[in-house]
């Protein structure tokens, strides 16, 4: 890992998106004191709706500091009962009505959008089979998530299994975004 790391902006729904992204980035090396949390007040609302609202906000600060700083945003959103485009759409009309150019192709913005929720990618990392239309939704115990992010930190440099979820290969992709020595896809 190089001595000069970048910041990571983590922006999630919910303290389970944050452990999860947080074990990962940790896992793959990044030091803990450059990872920066944006996620929403408890009982204050919708997580979906708070990543969404301050996406826009998140990007123009990305952008601003990325001229002169090296930082990577992380963007968290459960696709729930949406596909994933359908959210990656609802991410670029966010961007458009606020007068913002969708992310460029060099930008290191990346989206990881899980179907129907993050559980759903920890159950299938702890050995389970999944179907991402089921709702596994729950409070999960840390070993139960830190060996799932384990997990996925050692298939960083493999190709992921044909049978992982759609929505966990289409994160793969999009983590090349702002980890680009990585080989998992």
């Amino acid at each position: 890992m190089p001595k000069h790391q970048s910041e990571f902006i983590i922006l999630c729904e919910d303290r389970q998106q944050e452990i999860f992204a947080r074990y990962f980035l940790t896992g793959c090396g990044v030091h803990p004191h450059k990872i920066r949390l944006r996620l929403p007040v408890r009982g204050k609302g919708s997580g979906e709706q708070y990543v969404r609202e301050n996406y826009p906000k998140e990007v123009k600060a990305y952008r601003s500091r990325s001229t002169h700083l090296s930082v990577c945003l992380a963007v968290l959103i459960d696709a729930d009962v949406k596909s994933v485009n359908d959210r990656t759409d609802e991410l670029v009309s966010a961007l458009k009505a606020n007068g913002l150019p969708p992310r460029g192709i060099d930008e290191k913005i990346a989206h990881f959008i899980p179907k129907r929720n993050i559980e759903t990618w920890i159950f299938y990392l702890h050995g389970e089979l999944v179907d991402e239309e089921i709702n596994y939704k729950r409070e999960i115990d840390k070993e139960t998530l830190r060996s799932s992010v384990e997990r996925l930190v050692q298939l960083r440099s493999k190709k992921l299994p044909d049978d992982a979820p759609p929505s966990l290969h289409s994160a793969a992709h999009e983590l090349h975004r702002i980890l680009p020595l990585n080989k998992i896809s």
